[in-house]
Order: C-alpha cells, then structure tokens, then sequence
C-alpha cells in the first residue's frame, strides 16, 4: 500500500472497506526517514498552548508527502486541543501551504472559521524562529456530591434530569424532546427549566447545578452546539450563549457548572473505575469524546475527535458538514454502519432516519446475519487504528466505550475485534490500555449524577 510515496503494510484491513489506509500507519512510516525538524504550536483561549515537535522530509521527492502529514497533524491539534493561532517554525514552504489552507476559500476555511467562532478571535497561522511555551491550564472536575445537586444531560433525542442528595440519586427522569430541528430558542429554554425545576420538586434544597451537554463551553456558555443547530444565528448570540446560566438563575443563585457531554462520560467512568485517565468514545449520532487525565483533570482541550482524520485513503468519504475525508464521525458512529451497509450486502430503505437505519442493522445483528457482522469487523478494525493515533496524543489507561453503536451483540464483536487488531498491530499499545463496555456500576453512577457532581458549592 503506497500512500503520497510512502509504504505502508497493515496486517488488519476492514473487510468491507480494502482501500481504508491507517493515518497512524502512515504517520509512523512517514516519520522513520523524516529528517528535518519541524515545530507546531496551537493556542486557545486563555494563554493557553499547545507545542507539538515533529520532522518532515524537507526533500522535493517527499513535498507532496510533507505537506499532506503536516495537513492531517495541524488539523488534528487543532480539533483535538482546540485554537485560534498556529504558529509554524522550521519551514517556509509548510507555513505558506498551511497559510493558504487556512485562509478564506482555502481547503481548511471551514476549520478556521468554526475555531474563530468558538474562541472568537480571527484566526491565524503565522511563521517564528521560536515556538512559545507549552501553556495550560488543567481544571479539577466533578466529583462533589455533597449536599442537594441537579444533574441535568441534554442529548439530542431525550433530556436527562437528577435530583441527587449527597450522592444518591432520589430522582430521575427522561423526557423525549427534539432540540435539533426546533429553530425557536425557548423550545430550549423551557425544556431546560421544566427539567431542573421537577427535579428541584424532589429535594428540600437546591445547592448547585451541574449540566452535561453536546457542544462546545467556555465559562458555562454555549460557544457551538448541534442542540441548538436550527436556531438562527441572532438568536443563538441572544438567548443561546447564556441559556443554562438563565435557566439556573430560574432555579435560585447557586453554583453552575456546565460540560461538554464527552468529558462528564469519561467523569462517569473515572467515577466508577475509580481511577484517571480515562478516554470515553460515544459512537452515536456523531462521535462524541471526552477525557480525563491521570490527575481526574479536564484539559481544557476540545475532544471534538469527529473532526479529526483517520484514514489517509484519497477516496475516504467525505463529511457533509466540513467537506473533508477521511474523519472520525464517518467510522465511530451511527454514519459508519450506514456506509459500510451497501459494502455488506444490505440494502437499507432511503425514508428511515440514520437511527432507524441504524436499529435494522442491529436487528439482523440480534438475528446472526453474517452481512451486519462485517459491518461490525470493519468497525472494530477502524477502531483499533484510531486508538493507537489517539494514544500517541493522549497517553489514556482506559477507553470507554459508549452509544448506540456499542449496544448489543454489535457492539460485542466490535470489541473483540478492536482487541484483536490492537494485540496484532500495535502490541505495545495494547499492553497498556483498556478498553471496555460501560458495566452496571458505571450505570448507576450515570450521566446525570456525574453531572450533578459537576459544580463546588
């Protein structure tokens, strides 16, 4: 398998999908001849830094490859840590490609615009002679459960509510509600206190809110969300941005803290691992990621690994919202299944929404059908690779692994496989880490209690 001039030898291909090309394994055969230093650096809010140290080739037989390696690894800081300035050290010709990339119109205008718009600052790359210095600024999260807390998880088809009493839960509910295509920001809103004041009806007292939310959040404000993906964009800059600060202060003046939804599942399962460094992967609706560190820290980082690419194959499908190939959200999530569901031999009816599509291929799981088996192989073999370029920037002991797409025999046989392929390929990175289905203490804990835990008082 070449790829840009490089060879590359998996052991392990999806079986639905032959021309699937490992990124990690091109960037570990990229690097063995790679000689000339090259520096990256990303911030994000706060001062905050991240300085990435790397080599390319430097040689115009390996331009074409050199640009494509410094393309997928900047893009990956950047979806991964977030930031609104790249700064490139080592190499004019790189920071000139990346430069064009970035700029409006280019390849990456997309990216650019979407991390101006979470950090609102104008983006940049520029070109130094010194990077600046790794900056940042990891936060304590979650684990107070003292005293009388709202745990509030808004996902996409249903909203969670707890009212949880020095750790116990004395109330739950689940409510369906339809966030995404509601274009009116008060179908939120109202949605959102409904929920936090039946749980506030369980308890003598309310002591804090915790929030556990798809999207992006800097200060408990909503700076990009899918829930709120209709809502025009006014609307969003008016009643959006501080819609969970307005529906707490509809409860009473006490502690808020809100979280992307990846981070409190990967508190939820430190919380009932009862151990750090934890990597939590939800193939749903969208890949959705969160991590805590071997402090039980949040990094301050974005996890948003949907966007981060995977596969280095040039006929990689592309994502309808970014236009670009070859990412994350098209092999762990409810997307991944449809896709490789032709390749297997099913044909699915084109009026069923993706979850629907979805619970078909499941169905004939359930039943042993040879064809949604493959589906699921292919799955655990993208898998296995992703883990072992995610591990190269995360250095994670657990992964855990979530959503709809791990439910049943499926998710089973994902697993195994990803196991497999990891013990096969990369046994070194196998030896040191876990990866696991949620277990019923994990259960119990629940998004949101973990989210309830969210706040000090």
């Amino acid at each position: 398998m070449n790829c840009y001039g490089i060879e590359l030898s998996p052991r392990r291909l999806p079986p639905l999908d032959p021309d699937y090309t490992p990124l990690y394994l091109f960037n570990r055969a990229f690097l063995r001849e790679a000689h000339k230093p090259l520096g990256i650096a990303v911030e994000r809010s706060g001062g905050q830094i991240a300085v990435y140290e790397t080599k390319i080739h430097g040689t115009p037989e390996f331009a074409q490859a050199d640009r494509y390696y410094v393309d997928r690894l900047v893009k990956t800081l950047l979806w991964m840590k977030g930031g609104f300035k790249v700064y490139i050290r080592g190499d004019e010709e790189i920071f000139q490609a990346l430069k064009s990339a970035y700029a409006p119109g280019g390849a990456r205008a997309f990216d650019a615009e979407f991390m101006s718009g979470v950090y609102e600052r104008p983006f940049q790359v520029v070109s130094c002679q010194v990077l600046p210095q790794e900056k940042s600024l990891p936060q304590a999260i979650g684990r107070h459960l003292d005293g009388c807390r709202i745990g509030f998880d808004a996902g996409g088809s249903d909203r969670k509510v707890s009212a949880v009493i020095d750790g116990e839960s004395v109330f739950s509910e689940e409510v369906v509600w339809f966030p995404k295509t509601a274009e009116d920001p008060d179908y939120h809103f109202q949605g959102i206190v409904e929920a936090m004041k039946s749980a506030a009806a369980h308890m003598p007292r309310v002591d804090a809110i915790g929030v556990s939310s798809a999207g992006i959040y800097i200060d408990n404000r909503a700076m990009v969300a899918s829930l709120f993906l209709k809502v025009p964009k006014d609307l969003f800059q008016e009643k959006v941005k501080d819609i969970y600060i307005r529906a707490a202060k509809e409860i009473g003046d006490v502690p808020l803290a809100v979280a992307n939804d990846g981070d409190v599942t990967a508190l939820a399962g430190a919380m009932s691992l009862e151990d750090n460094n934890v990597l939590g992967i939800a193939m749903g609706t969208s890949e959705a990621v969160g991590y805590v560190d071997d402090q039980g820290n949040i990094t301050g980082w974005l996890n948003e690994l949907a966007f981060v690419p995977v596969d280095a194959s040039p006929s990689a499908m592309a994502d309808e919202w970014s236009g670009d190939i070859g990412c994350g959200v098209k092999y762990f999530s409810q997307d991944a299944v449809i896709k490789l569901a032709p390749a297997a031999g099913i044909q699915l009816d084109e009026a069923l929404s993706p979850a629907e599509k979805l619970k078909v291929v499941q169905g004939l799981m359930e039943e042993g059908d040879p064809r949604a088996a493959s589906i699921y192989q292919s799955i655990g073999v993208y898998l296995a690779h992703a883990l072992a370029l995610y591990y190269d920037f995360y250095h994670y002991k657990h992964v855990l692994l979530l959503g709809r797409v791990m439910s049943g025999k499926g998710g089973d046989l994902l697993l195994s496989t990803c196991k497999e392929v990891l013990a096969e390929e990369y046994p070194e990175i196998a030896a040191a880490i876990r990866p696991s289905l949620p277990d019923e203490k994990f259960r119990r804990v629940g998004q949101s209690v973990a989210a309830a835990s969210l706040p000090e008082r």
